[in-house]
């Protein structure tokens, strides 16, 4: 499988689990040191994978909201057994987009950074 799919196949499981608040299905695409950096309302937000991965499994899911899944990568951008996605993720009232920084470990790839903003939507 080439690199663009191997990731969007990665990407795929992140958007299902983010959609239907499987903290487990997430917790496969992601480093186990992985960090999530954002500012949001004029607060800095720094998590470490275990605590986002609580919120997401304590919270309801746009799934369970009955939200349309609109989730999908705007960019994925590949240098050797580096990587870093672009992705739209509208979901719970925001209008996140995500970079998403990957690295190729024994020929998986995997999530090690998340950076997110809740980004205007353009008229």
């Amino acid at each position: 499988m080439d690199d663009q799919r191997a990731i969007a196949a990665v990407l795929g499981d992140y958007f299902k689990g983010l959609y239907t608040g499987d903290a487990a299905l997430l917790r496969t695409v992601f480093h186990p040191d992985a960090a999530l950096f954002a500012e949001r309302g004029g607060e800095s937000y720094h998590k470490r994978l275990d605590d986002y991965l609580d919120g997401v499994a304590a919270r309801a899911s746009p799934a369970a909201l009955g939200e349309p899944y609109r989730m999908k990568a705007l960019a994925i951008d590949v240098t050797h057994d580096i990587a870093v996605a672009r992705v739209h993720v509208p979901a719970l009232g925001f209008n996140y987009v995500n970079y998403l920084s990957f690295v190729r470990r024994q020929g998986r790839w995997m999530i090690v950074n998340k950076v997110f903003a809740d980004a205007p939507v353009s008229a």
